[in-house]
């Protein structure tokens, strides 16, 4: 009755405007553009697999509880009033635990709200942005959802936008690629600069490090060279000296010979 009385409230305002002036109206089929996007599929993948994870641990809990209950009355007979009254407060703990369970994981603040929140607004708001987009540049006065609960008894399929904001979607989403590979490439770009200067800088330091070592190298053999010589120069000079002093004893012994053969 409710989605009537809107239908009707809209067609009769709709009319009211029309009679006014010349309305532009268009639908989508909100279903099928959440079906044609892959991120959408991939996002609606992890959250059903998270759901039938958390599922089946509510599960397993809730079939404990059963277990202890038929244990209870097959038990019970047995048992004192204390045991009994034990066991019941076991259960009852244990199915407040799998209340609150359920609560987090599927309550309406819980873990598969703020799954769906995180994984799928993104996909939704992107789509709302897209519909804006074209009813803004096509100037559309209206745009209706074909899925929604909005009951809409009749459709011309010239109205249907629904591809129109698939290709929008598209195109946006290989730009946002384009600029994320821009950027990363800027990104390498300023690293390999860094590293170029780093690598510049290295090279630097290895060329001086090379030079101070050349020049050093030159020093030693330079000094090495000068001790040499200086040896050299000793070796001579010593060598002068005994030769000259050979010179003269044989001098003075030839002189004595002389001397003692004119006596």
């Amino acid at each position: 009755m409710t989605k009537k009385v809107l239908l009707f409230a809209f067609l009769i305002s709709t009319i009211t405007i029309t009679a006014q002036k010349a309305q532009k109206i268009g639908y989508i089929d909100m279903e099928y553009i959440l079906e044609n996007i892959p991120e959408y599929n991939d996002a609606q993948a992890k959250i059903n697999a998270k759901a039938a994870k958390w599922q089946t641990e509510i599960e397993k809990q809730q079939k404990e509880i059963d277990n202890l209950k038929a244990e209870l009355i097959n038990e019970k007979a047995l048992l004192t009033e204390e045991l009994i009254i034990d066991k019941e407060e076991d259960i009852e703990i244990k199915e407040l635990e799998l209340k609150q369970l359920q609560i987090a994981h599927f309550g309406s603040d819980g873990d598969l709200y703020f799954l769906r929140k995180q994984l799928v607004k993104p996909i939704q708001d992107l789509v709302y942005n897209s519909i804006q987009d074209i009813a803004k540049k096509r100037k559309y006065d209206f745009v209706l959802d074909k899925s929604s609960d909005l009951i809409m008894l009749y459709t011309n399929s010239s109205f249907d936008i629904s591809d129109l904001v698939i290709s929008s979607i598209t195109r946006t989403k290989k730009v946002e690629e384009a600029n994320e590979r821009i950027n990363k490439n800027n990104e390498v770009e300023s690293i390999n600069d860094i590293n170029d200067k780093k690598t510049d800088a290295a090279e630097q330091k290895v060329d001086e490090r090379a030079a101070k070592k050349a020049a050093l190298q030159k020093k030693i053999e330079a000094k090495k060279a000068a001790q040499l010589k200086k040896r050299e120069d000793l070796k001579k000079a010593i060598e002068e000296k005994r030769k000259k002093r050979i010179k003269e004893i044989e001098e003075a012994k030839k002189a004595k010979e002389e001397k003692n053969k004119n006596n």
